[in-house]
């Protein structure tokens, strides 16, 4: 299977917190508004650039800090394919592969 999108391209150790900030987390839950926002502390104008298809590649540790629970799917719904990066934090692990792998 082949994929083809641009890439965005992060550091190391991006919490949820910069994935998708807090202040929206409370004023809604609706995926669609929260992926306008996704990355936006980092890049202001993430989602203007985002394409389908679309790519994050970051380094180590995506994905840590306060466990946003809506980060993964905020991702998702802002039309990115993947995220590959080197490490992940555990919320960006499926549970049953977690629970799998114990």
């Amino acid at each position: 299977m082949k994929y083809q999108g641009k890439s965005h391209k992060f550091g190391s150790d991006v919490n949820t917190d910069y994935i998708i900030s807090g202040k929206y987390k409370f004023k809604t839950l609706d995926m669609n508004e929260l992926a306008k926002h996704v990355m936006e502390d980092l890049d202001p104008d993430f989602y203007n650039k985002v394409t389908p298809g679309d790519f994050i590649v970051a380094g180590t540790n995506f994905g840590c800090g306060s466990s946003r629970e809506q980060a993964p799917l905020a991702i998702k719904h802002a039309n990115i394919s993947a995220v590959l990066a080197k490490s992940f934090a555990r919320i960006f692990i499926a549970t049953p592969l977690i629970l799998d792998c114990q």
